[in-house]
Parts: structure tokens; C-alpha cells; sequence
């Protein structure tokens, strides 16, 4: 049977990397969300530059659901080399959008899929004669035609081919006739509108449409960074550059046009961190953006600032590793590597955001945490949210908040005899006071080391002293759990003993999964964990339930893990689901994941100890 909807279908586009594919699936995507109808994208590329297969999928979804649901119901295949796998991905009932002016044997089509067949590449030969031309207004010409089948609003399209390429009339033409030639063929053609339809809707409301890495990017700025020292890697360069491009914006003097921050590109990761070390020592606010590989790279010097206890700033946009692994692919496998960064014993500071309105908010938090706690902190993404852009709420600032530089030591201070001893905990909350290089002519100064010392920066040995420090280190990191993000906990419907943890990307699908869940007779109790350390209501929520699903995007189960070494946790009571193919988690898996396992639980609801 056909599959009919109306604004909820999941597109799906093969195409071939470096086709000029890209700009013409976010025009589509794009002109979804100005229709008011709420999508969820997301791009599966190659980690080549031009020829292997990339795929863009669009999750239309005018409930709001803004994570991968799983399953394709219009797959638009253009691409030969991956033909059969994409006909295979189509769910029964779906469609195939695919260029007809070669003929393709039957055998190669599925009978449960209605076939639509647009000549592209015919329609462009005869309208154009130079070979890129063919290639890119294609592109536009298979959009045109979806417009058509899918009752996408053309006004739409025209309104944001006129922004895409404001002040060049020509192209703005040139794509106007090519989508149009794609449209009329199509309405002339073809049964127009198919079962997946489009209708406008209010749903987005005032939310906006970003990535990931360009709002790390802007809340870094708001959170007073002027320092970025880096080294390119996927996927976290736009990171970066996303700084720069606001710094230019926001960190200009507007009278001598100077500017009031500075980005090192170094020569690798290891320097990065170094550079953000010293800017930090130095009283800068600093950070460096950087993957999986580029943490192992930090190690040393991220140990170095964990025990000089040196502020610094480390965006992690995670990939699939190990090793290069999979560079352009989405995993949460840093958790452990960020934690625990160094050798020896340390312990991190993590932010885990959900989205990219929390990417804003987190990179803004995280330097404030950084100066309060003197010591790295770790803003852990990944390429889902980093790469793809996203439905979110608008960005909010308040413009009465002021930098936390936490305890320094002011000349005053120093002047009227306050005493000073660098690693000096005067108020039981493991956080010693600092100064500025420079604050007093003689008192104040201190010798930054990575080699143990007392509490007055002098260098020892004894172990006493060795001891005193390093517990003094964790009674920072506990007073760090009362201010990191809270842990955000979604009660169940009913009473439960069955709970669910969750974090980072995950959300999304996440919460549409419990939803499916809950109408198959399912309730889960549900935590989103947003920081590291652990905040008490984490390991209580563990404590409330007999059985705990962990939902995670790596192999190992590495959050599981680090739960069961802070919280002393049994094993037994929670439960992995592992999902790290390279491609974002979908509401299908951990719905099906749950699902499957629950029954042999034999886990008692509190509805059924009560009627025993």
C-alpha cells in the first residue's frame, strides 16, 4: 500500500560527493522550514573531497520531531554506484525519485516502491551547453521537481534563491529557470502532488536553524574568549572559523579598526593547547577546538594544566575513531579520553549539550567554569550537532550577567597583607586564590610548575605534601558539581522501576522514542545528563530504579562505564545500548533496543507489587 502523509515523511537524497549536491538539498530543506513545517536534517558524508557517495536526509516531521526517526519513504537516487543499497533502504509502500533518460531494467526497480522518473540530465543537455552547467543546474532541476510532487510552495524557493545570491541577478535567473524547468516538466508529466505531501504550518515558530559549531562558535565569544589557537581537523574546524567570522563582528574596535583577539592556526594539537595555556596563564580566556585524535595529542599539557591548575577551554567535536577511524562520521567516544585526560590521576570538568542552543549556552558557561575552578574544561559535541544544522530555541543572553574570573587576588589585596599561597585552600572548597602576572611590584608572584609543590608554589617531594595537594583537587572537583549544568529528569506516566539515561545528540531521537515506547505499554523514567561531575540527582535516579538503560553512540559503553567507576554502581543494573555505525542514532533503534529487552527483565511495576 502507498504511504500517504502530510508533513511527516522522511526524504532521502544519494548523491555523489563534490556535485554541487550540497547547496541544492539545503534549498530544499530550507524552503521546508519557511513553509513553517519543522524538519530534522542531517549530512552523511565521505571524508574525500570529490567522488565517493553522501548522502542528506530530511526528517519532516510537523509533530516536531527534530531527531532521525530511521527508515526512508522518498529516496532520490542519483547515484548509480549506490543504486541498489539506496532502492534497498526505501520502506514498502515508499517512493524512488530517480533521472530516467537512461533506461534501468526492471529487475533493478523493487515492487512495493512507486517509481518516479524525471529525465535531468536530458532536460539539461538541451538546455545547456557547458558541462558544469549540466551538472549543477540538475541539482536544481530535481528540486523543481520535488516542489512539484510534494506541493512545496515555488514563492518559497524563489524568495530564497533571491537571498542565496543577493546582488547576482544572473544566477538568481539561471536557478529560477532551471527549478522552473524541472516544475513544469514534472506537473505536465507526472501525477502531481504523490502521497507525501507539504502543507504550511506555524509549527517552527520563532526557532532558528544552525549548526552546532557556529553557536560554540558566537557563545565562545559572548563568554569573553579572545584567544583561539587551533589546528584544522574534521569536524571541528568550522568551529573555529565560526569565532573568527563573529570576532570580526563583535571584537573589531570600531574606532581604530584593530582587533581585540587573536586566532593561532599551530602546528598541531599539541601546540593548540599549549598556546591556550599560556594565553590563560597570561589572563586571557582561551580555548582551542579540536577531535577525538587532537585530544590524544593534548595529553600532556592537558595534565599540565589539570595540576598547575591553569584555565583552558577544549572543544571536542566528536568522530568515530579509533586512530583516523572514520573522520566524517558522528560517534560519542571521547567521553572517557575527556574525563580523564593525562596520565596519572585527574579528573575533568565534561559539558555535554544537547542541541545547538545548548552549544551556545555551554561554551559561554564553560570559561566561566574554567576561571572559577582554574582548570580545563571539556565542551564535548559531536558531528551530528557540530556539522548539521538544527531546529532550535533563539540564542538568549543577558546583558547584566558579568564574567565569574573566580578567586584572584587583587594588589589591594596583597598591598593590606592578605596571604597569598598559590595552591592555598583558605575556604574548605578546594579552590585556591591565583594572581595576574604583574598584579604587585613584589608580593603575589608565584613559579608555575608540573612537578609537586606545597601549598606555597614551593617545590617538593614529600609525600605529605604530595597528598595534601591532590586531595585538595578532589574537593574542587566536588564543589565543581554544584555548579555545572543539572541533570534534566522526565518522570514517566506511571510509577516505573525502569529508567533511561541519555546524553549529548541522543536527545532527540530520544524523546520520540519514549513517546513510542509509552504507547506500547513501555514506561521509562528518563535522564539527560549534561555535565560531568556527576550531579547527586544522577546517582539517585540510579538508586530509584532496579533496572537503568544506558543509550550511548559508541562502542564500549564508556558513560556506563564512568558511572559505575564514580557512583560505585552494580553492573548488573544498567544496561547498554550501543549505537556507533558513524551515523546519528535514530528513534526506531532505541525504541526497538528497549523494546526487545524489557520482557526479560522481569522487572515488577509498582502498580503490580502493590496489587500482590
Amino acid at each position: 500500500m502507498m504511504i500517504t502523509a502530510t508533513n511527516d515523511f522522511v526524504v532521502k537524497f544519494a548523491n555523489v560527493n563534490g556535485s554541487g549536491s550540497a547547496s541544492a538539498n539545503q534549498l530544499f530543506a530550507k524552503a521546508i522550514v519557511r513553509m513553517g513545517v519543522p524538519i530534522a536534517s542531517r549530512n552523511i558524508f565521505p571524508s574525500n573531497i570529490q567522488g565517493l557517495p553522501t548522502w542528506f536526509e530530511v526528517r519532516v516531521s510537523g509533530e516536531g520531531h527534530l531527531g532521525r526517526r530511521g527508515g526512508v519513504d522518498l529516496m532520490v537516487a542519483m547515484n548509480p554506484q549506490t543504486w541498489d543499497r539506496d532502492v534497498a533502504e526505501i520502506d514498502p509502500g515508499g517512493y524512488l525519485f530517480y533521472d530516467s533518460t537512461r533506461p534501468i531494467p526492471r529487475s533493478r526497480f523493487r515492487e512495493d516502491v512507486t517509481i518516479l522518473g524525471v529525465p535531468l540530465t536530458q532536460i539539461c543537455n538541451a538546455a545547456y551547453t557547458d558541462a558544469r552547467q549540466r551538472q549543477l543546474f540538475k541539482n536544481i532541476l530535481y528540486v523543481g521537481a520535488l516542489s512539484a510532487l510534494l506541493r512545496i510552495d515555488p514563492a518559497v524557493i524563489d524568495t530564497l534563491l533571491a537571498e542565496q545570491f543577493r546582488g547576482k541577478e544572473k544566477l538568481v535567473q539561471a536557478n529560477r529557470d532551471a527549478f522552473g524547468m524541472g516544475r513544469d516538466w514534472t506537473l505536465r508529466n507526472l501525477d502531481c502532488p504523490i502521497g507525501l505531501t507539504l502543507a504550511p504550518s506555524d509549527k517552527v515558530g520563532d526557532r532558528i536553524y544552525v549548526d552546532g559549531n557556529s553557536a560554540a562558535g558566537l557563545g565562545a565569544v559572548y563568554g569573553g574568549a579572545t584567544v583561539c589557537a587551533w589546528y584544522p581537523i574534521t569536524p571541528s574546524t568550522s568551529l573555529a572559523e565560526g569565532f573568527e567570522k563573529y570576532c570580526r563582528k563583535f571584537r573589531t574596535d570600531p574606532a581604530t579598526g584593530k582587533n581585540r583577539y587573536a586566532i593561532v592556526q599551530a602546528e598541531d594539537e599539541l601546540a593548540s593547547i599549549g598556546i591556550v595555556i599560556g594565553a590563560a596563564w597570561n589572563g586571557a580566556r582561551a580555548f582551542t577546538a579540536t577531535s577525538g585524535p587532537g585530544i590524544s595529542l593534548m595529553q600532556e599539557f592537558v595534565g599540565l594544566a589539570y595540576f598547575a591548575e591553569i584555565p583552558a577551554v577544549i572543544f571536542d567535536v566528536q568522530r568515530a575513531g579509533p586512530s583516523t577511524g572514520m573522520p566524517t562520521r558522528t560517534q560519542q567516544s571521547d567521553v572517557l579520553a575527556a574525563a580523564y585526560a593525562s596520565h596519572g590521576d585527574t579528573k575533568h570538568l565534561v559539558l555535554l549539550p544537547e542541541d545547538p542552543r545548548e552549544c551556545f549556552d555551554m561554551a559561554a558557561q564553560s570559561f566561566d567554569l574554567a576561571d572559577r575552578f582554574q582548570t580545563p574544561v571539556f565542551v564535548l559535541l559531536d558531528l551530528d550537532i557540530g556539522m548539521n544544522d538544527w531546529l532550535c530555541e533563539p540564542f538568549a543572553w543577558d546583558d547584566t550577567s558579568r564574567m565569574d574570573r573566580g578567586k584572584v587576588m587583587t594588589a589591594e589585596e596583597l598591598e593590606a597583607g592578605q596571604v597569598f599561597g598559590r595552591y592555598l585552600d583558605t575556604d574548605g572548597d578546594g579552590v585556591p586564590y591565583r594572581t595576574y602576572p604583574g598584579t604587585h611590584p613584589s608580593k603575589g608572584a608565584f613559579f608555575t610548575r608540573g612537578t609537586s609543590r606545597d601549598r606555597f608554589a614551593k617545590y617538593t617531594e614529600m609525600g605529605a605534601a604530595y597528598v595534601d595537594n591532590m586531595q585538595r583537587l578532589l574537593t574542587k572537583f566536588e564543589t565543581a558539581k554544584a555548579h555545572v549544568p543539572r541533570p534534566v529528569e522526565r518522570r514517566a506516566a506511571q510509577p516505573t522501576r525502569l529508567g533511561v539515561l541519555y546524553y549529548g545528540s541522543s536527545s532527540a531521537a530520544m524523546t520520540e522514542a519514549l513517546a513510542a515506547l509509552r504507547a506500547d505499554g513501555v514506561h521509562l523514567d528518563a535522564m539527560r545528563i549534561r555535565a560531568f561531575p556527576f550531579h547527586d540527582d544522577v546517582l539517585e535516579f540510579v538508586a530509584r530504579h532496579d533496572r537503568v538503560f544506558v543509550v550511548e553512540q559508541n562502542r564500549d559503553g564508556q558513560l556506563r562505564m564512568l558511572l559505575m567507576n564514580e557512583g560505585g554502581i552494580d553492573p548488573a543494573r544498567m544496561l547498554p545500548v550501543l549505537h556507533y555505525d558513524g551515523t546519528p542514532i535514530t528513534a526506531r533503534f532505541i525504541q526497538g533496543a528497549i523494546a526487545d529487552r524489557v520482557p526479560s527483565l522481569n522487572v515488577v511495576t509498582f502498580a503490580g507489587a502493590a496489587a500482590e
